[in-house]
């Protein structure tokens, strides 16, 4: 039998819709602050990337298309942004604030929480150089998590101005400090050609660090935005192991959540510029899709979601197909989701336990007696009270 791929996911309707109410949950969010959707391919050039990511360009998944050109899969959303506002620049209104929600692509080792294919949700302004632009997204992050329920939410922010004197490779393991504690964090120093003497040296600086001018603007807008301190703080760890990363960094954790970070952003002033050749600030997040249902459904935030249908239209008998069919495109031209039993052979029974089995919570019947009458029986499947009335007072009743 063959079967998906290592790190590859099928998602069935219970997990699917799930999944389509968070995205819907956080596209209301992005669209409440002004955020307009955008989309990218797929596929990109692999000279897009290569460069700019750091040391997780092992990741990619490169190979050479039909044409014998070097191509990825897209590895995250805001080099190819990068592109777009270079290459469209003209026709951009600036500031360019867009989201998107598309498929990532890494050849990580799978592990729970980590796939080789994976939803990201990312919001980016582009052409602003002031902190007030990171303090939005910052606080455009937070929001989502306020809205979607969780009483704490809670932003570590940094400033990668502070680390400047840090070289690319202590960044990125300093960035895994809370993860593998400062053995761990000295020992890949050394791995990446670090002596002892200095690693311990960039650790010993961490702790020291201050905030600074843009750090305290940020800390002041969250504060104006309604955000009480327990919201956000500085946190002098948090290096973020992208190299495009030049200015404000900021990572959400919820607290009591073990399944790690669930947002990450950074300000990248100089990736447009790198890729398409345009001075170009920028500065935005990822959102961990898999990571904030995860702790949705650990917090008990999730709302019983169950099948969009809500009435299933039942075949009577072969006979009466065709009056059932009609029957249903009424319904739906009155705004009502309604799916018809497939088989006009099947036994009534049969499909009650159909919309049972799916929890739609109505059916519909339209047999020999209520075609003679003009009128049609409802049947409510949690109550299991049923009436039996006219289509247009059906209707009505549905749409109440």
């Amino acid at each position: 039998m063959i079967q998906n791929l290592k790190g590859f996911r099928d998602f069935l309707p219970k997990t699917a819709l799930k999944r389509q109410w968070l995205k819907e949950k956080i596209i209301e969010v992005f669209e409440l602050w002004g955020y307009d959707p955008m989309e990218t391919p797929t596929l990109e050039p692999l000279e897009l990337f290569a460069g700019q990511i750091g040391e997780d360009e092992k990741l990619f998944f490169k190979f050479k298309d039909n044409g014998g050109r070097d191509v990825a899969l897209r590895y995250d959303q805001t080099v190819p942004a990068c592109r777009v506002v270079g290459q469209y620049n003209s026709t951009l209104i600036s500031p360019f604030k867009r989201y998107q929600i598309q498929p990532a692509f890494r050849a990580e080792n799978p592990q729970k929480g980590r796939y080789r294919e994976f939803l990201q949700c990312d919001a980016d302004i582009f052409g602003i150089d002031s902190p007030f632009a990171d303090a939005e997204v910052i606080a455009l992050s937070l929001d989502i998590y306020r809205r979607l329920g969780f009483t704490n939410a809670k932003a570590l922010i940094n400033d990668r101005s502070l680390l400047r004197d840090f070289p690319y490779e202590a960044i990125v393991a300093i960035d895994k400090l809370k993860k593998i504690g400062e053995k761990g964090v000295i020992a890949d120093m050394e791995k990446k050609g670090i002596t002892n003497e200095k690693a311990m040296e960039y650790l010993k600086i961490i702790p020291k660090l201050k905030p600074n001018e843009t750090i305290t603007i940020i800390l002041d807008y969250l504060k104006n935005n309604g955000f009480s301190e327990d919201w956000y703080e500085f946190d002098p760890t948090i290096a973020r192991s992208f190299s495009y990363a030049t200015g404000p960094i900021w990572e959400i954790v919820i607290p009591g959540f073990n399944g790690g970070s669930v947002l990450g952003g950074e300000r990248f002033d100089k990736l447009i510029e790198q890729v398409a050749g345009i001075d170009i600030p920028g500065t935005g997040f990822g959102l961990g899709f898999d990571r904030t249902l995860e702790a949705i459904e650990q917090f008990g935030l999730l709302p019983d979601i169950k099948t969009k249908t809500q009435a299933l239209i039942t075949i009577f008998d072969i006979n009466l197909a065709s009056k059932s069919t009609e029957l249903a495109m009424k319904f739906r031209n009155n705004n009502i989701n309604t799916e018809l039993y497939a088989n006009p052979k099947a036994k009534l029974d049969k499909q009650l336990k159909y919309a049972d089995q799916k929890n739609i919570p109505y059916i519909i019947i339209l047999g020999p007696d209520e075609l003679k009458n003009n009128t049609i029986t409802l049947k409510n499947l949690k109550t299991r009270e049923q009436e039996t009335s006219s289509i247009e007072d059906i209707i009505i009743k549905l749409k109440a």
